[in-house]
């Protein structure tokens, strides 16, 4: 007899965490996994006299869940998604939900909804941001498909998200793809946010000179400000942890390679085709990328020399100031750019999605978690069509009287032979978005000089596109 309100097919960890919270939050709550022992394991230490439905097969794990069947999926992305949901469509019914909960590609989400549909079946793609705490205990969750479809799981992703004084951190995103590729932009801007502390940090010990206890202190009082947020606070606990074999922070102890699992790249990628700048998540990608390249950097650290970082001569407590006041300008930018993406491809494939609502349920919850997401919250609120975050209210004004500071932090960075990708990204962007005339009209010559590409006259504009013959006129002269 159906007894189960939703079923979780994928019993790891974020697959056991969030049906432990289902179950918490008063959900009868049916499991399965490709391996049956895994089910065996999880009963026998999570479940055992609580609210579970163990399985054993996909047909007894979808006749065992009420109609319309709820089922999430919490598996790994790509080929795997679609040999899961084939495991069970031959038991499925008109009606019935399939939920992707993993870090899909938005394409796919968009292909399977479609195909599902065609078969009076229903699809979500729903994000799921906050790692395996946040599955357990509250994530944020991004859910995308049709409206319909979502006013039946919504009771339950109210129930499990995160909380915060705004409500409950879901809201339905928009239809297909939407919650997918909201996701996947929210893993881009982690990236940034992630890349611009590490170059921070890395101004901070071989310039000011700070030890970890020294950092540890700094961050922890960062986070007490504008820059309060979920990853600055664990940056600040993380510079705490000695190792218990050497005594030295562990930190110190880590090796420089920095992995990812797709999401970013797909980000620079879509960027790319949609025209949309994103200067700073592209900058930590690439960052990422060259800390792979560990033996080569080791090799050629021996053979190119550049200026050595020398302790800073003047006032620590400025310059800390300083690097506090860059990362945070470049953090605005970071999200800037994310959520003119998120606007983008809402235009592109119709989604109408709402940006304040994208900033309020990432406030709890998800690795982005700030303080500040209640400003770009308002900033969408007050002008949900204001072209950029740069220039509301809400940020424009801060930025202007912070960009001494800024400049001075990635100045002496690069005095001193310290990387600061992401930094210098956020601020080139930032000075060319407020430049009104771009050296472009020679780019625009040139290509007119060797392809004959044509370009438009600032004083003629009625003329629209012309072309001139430029080696010619050149010699004439």
């Amino acid at each position: 007899m159906a007894e189960a309100d939703i079923g979780m097919a994928g019993m790891a960890v974020m697959g056991s965490n969030l049906a432990q919270n289902m179950e918490r939050n008063g959900h009868t709550v049916a499991i399965w996994n490709r391996e049956p022992t895994t089910i065996d394991e999880f009963m026998a230490n999570e479940g055992e006299g609580r609210r579970f439905v163990p399985t054993k097969s996909p047909e007894e794990f979808v006749k065992s869940l009420k109609r319309p069947r709820r089922i999430m999926m919490m598996i790994k992305a790509g080929a795997p998604v679609d040999w899961t949901m084939d495991q069970f469509k031959p038991y499925l019914e008109v009606g019935d939900i399939l939920i992707d909960g993993g870090n899909s590609w938005f394409e796919d989400t968009r292909r399977r909804e479609a195909a599902l549909r065609a078969e009076n079946l229903r699809f979500i793609g729903s994000g799921v941001s906050g790692g395996e705490e946040g599955a357990l205990w509250g994530p944020s969750l991004m859910p995308g498909g049709a409206r319909e479809a979502y006013e039946e799981i919504r009771s339950i992703w109210e129930a499990i998200s995160a909380k915060t004084e705004d409500g409950p951190c879901t809201t339905y995103v928009g239809p297909d793809g939407a919650g997918h590729f909201v996701k996947m932009v929210h893993n881009g801007i982690e990236y940034g946010d992630m890349q611009l502390i590490a170059e921070s940090y890395d101004i901070l010990r071989h310039v000011v000179g700070m030890n970890d206890e020294q950092l540890a202190e700094t961050f922890a009082e960062w986070n007490k400000g504008l820059l309060d947020s979920y990853l600055i606070q664990i940056t600040s606990e993380i510079f705490r942890v000695k190792d218990e074999e050497t005594g030295k922070p562990l930190v110190d102890l880590v090796l420089d390679k920095a992995g990812q699992k797709g999401t970013g790249k797909w980000t620079a990628q879509v960027a790319l085709d949609l025209g949309i700048m994103i200067p700073t998540i592209n900058a930590a990608i690439e960052a990422r990328f060259i800390s792979a390249m560990k033996d080569e950097r080791v090799a050629a650290s021996r053979v190119i020399n550049g200026p050595q970082a020398s302790k800073w001569n003047g006032d620590a407590r400025e310059l800390v100031n300083a690097v506090r006041d860059a990362l945070y300008a470049s953090k605005i930018c970071s999200y800037a750019q994310g959520f003119n993406l998120i606007r983008a491809g809402s235009e592109e494939w119709k989604w109408d999605i709402n940006l304040s609502e994208m900033a309020r349920i990432w406030k709890g919850g998800c690795i982005i978690r700030a303080r500040f997401l209640d400003r770009i919250k308002a900033a969408y609120e007050r002008d949900p069509s204001v072209t950029n975050l740069l220039v509301g209210e809400d940020f424009g004004a801060w930025m202007e009287e912070a960009q001494a500071n800024w400049r001075t932090c990635i100045s002496v960075a690069q005095q001193n032979g310290v990387p600061c990708l992401a930094m210098a990204a956020s601020l080139a962007y930032f000075d060319s978005y407020r430049t009104a005339n771009l050296p472009q009209n020679l780019t625009q010559a040139q290509r007119d000089y060797f392809g004959a590409h044509t370009y438009e006259r600032i004083d003629k504009p009625e003329l629209g596109a012309v072309h001139t013959d430029w080696e010619s006129s050149a010699k004439i002269k």
